[in-house]
């Protein structure tokens, strides 16, 4: 009994553990970071298997595990050996507490209002507060350049529209590796924004790589119908990923998430 019990919270966690890692590099704009959470989390069930049942819903309690240590630890941005700029750190810093929680877990994550609560262990009505008062504080916070990386003309568009509507410039739509590379060496872009697979069956990963071995650190959303894809622990791993098809929330929750751990010296402090 307690060895399929055992067996089937294995499980539940294997399911689940990409997104919370996903959610867990969003939060602090870094993969070292963000995988020591998660794995603190696992030590924690390991210890406890009932924090699993927390909850009706198994990744309810999963995150809440998450937010429980991640409260405890001071819910900290970077460690002292991550590299975030000031600019971030004063962006961050000003935001109301648990606010861009709040958001990732609604817009990101998918987790409906009552679910957001929960794991948070706040009122339904303070998780919709907080999650207004995110995109509010947010979107008036960081203005840059954006790069488009992406070969579907109608999705390149509407990406364009939304990523222009929050107040940033997109300074071009790139459809292939090649074009993505001599467009970033144009103009260097605060964020990239890129597709998976590309017009001419080119990989948006190795544009991304490239044009960050040669600019080093931009901050990158990556848009994928295949998100486990890219959620494998190896490196380097995106700290910014949506799924396809998106929601406008979805990619202005992440835009603005990532913009705070840009480097680049052209957003202002």
């Amino acid at each position: 009994m307690l060895a399929q019990e055992a067996a089937d919270n294995s499980a539940t966690v294997a399911r689940h553990l990409p997104y919370l890692r996903r959610y867990a590099r969003a939060l602090t704009g870094n993969q070292t970071s963000g995988d020591r959470y998660a794995i603190a989390v696992l030590e924690s069930i390991v210890a406890d298997p009932g924090m699993l049942s927390s909850h009706d819903d198994s990744k309810v309690s999963l995150f809440s595990v998450f937010h429980s240590i991640w409260s405890t630890a001071g819910a900290p941005v970077a460690e002292a050996e991550d590299v975030i700029s000031g600019a971030a750190q004063a962006h961050l810093a000003g935001l109301t507490l648990n606010s861009r929680e709040a958001l990732l877990l609604s817009t990101v994550e998918g987790f409906d209002q009552t679910e957001v609560a929960a794991i948070m262990g706040i009122g339904v009505g303070e998780a919709q507060h907080l999650i207004d008062v995110a995109v509010q504080e947010m979107e008036r916070s960081v203005r840059g350049s954006v790069l488009v990386i992406e070969d579907e003309a109608i999705i390149a568009m509407d990406i364009e529209a939304i990523v222009e509507g929050m107040g940033h410039r997109v300074t071009a739509n790139a459809r292939t590796h090649a074009e993505a590379v001599d467009m970033a060496a144009a103009e260097r872009p605060d964020l990239i924004l890129a597709d998976i697979h590309l017009a001419d069956n080119s990989s948006g990963v190795e544009a991304v790589n490239e044009i960050l071995a040669q600019f080093g650190a931009i901050p990158v959303i990556f848009i994928t119908a295949y998100p486990e894809r890219l959620l494998t622990g190896e490196r380097p791993e995106p700290a910014f990923l949506i799924n396809k098809p998106y929601t406008e929330e979805q990619v202005r929750s992440a835009v603005s998430q990532a913009m705070f751990f840009s480097s680049t010296e052209t957003l202002p402090a």
